[in-house]
């Protein structure tokens, strides 16, 4: 995704879906590319893209939401 900041990747579409709900929650706009292999879930990753632009806004309510 060029132009896109990659702001986190994970396994858990769950833990993904919550996190692009928080950033849109605040007006941050997010591309999920789930990349997990269909039958074999161990393969691959989920990751969520923001603006390069707002990159520093996500990373900070990324940040507060993963300490709680």
């Amino acid at each position: 995704m060029n132009g896109w900041y990659k702001l986190y990747i994970t396994r858990n579409y769950a833990e993904a879906s919550i996190i692009q709900g928080m950033l849109e929650e605040n007006n941050i706009e997010v591309v999920v590319m789930n990349k997990l292999d269909s039958s074999y879930l161990v393969f691959g990753y989920i990751e969520l893209y923001v603006p390069p632009h707002l990159k520093d806004i996500a990373k900070e309510l990324l940040n507060k939401a993963l300490m709680n």
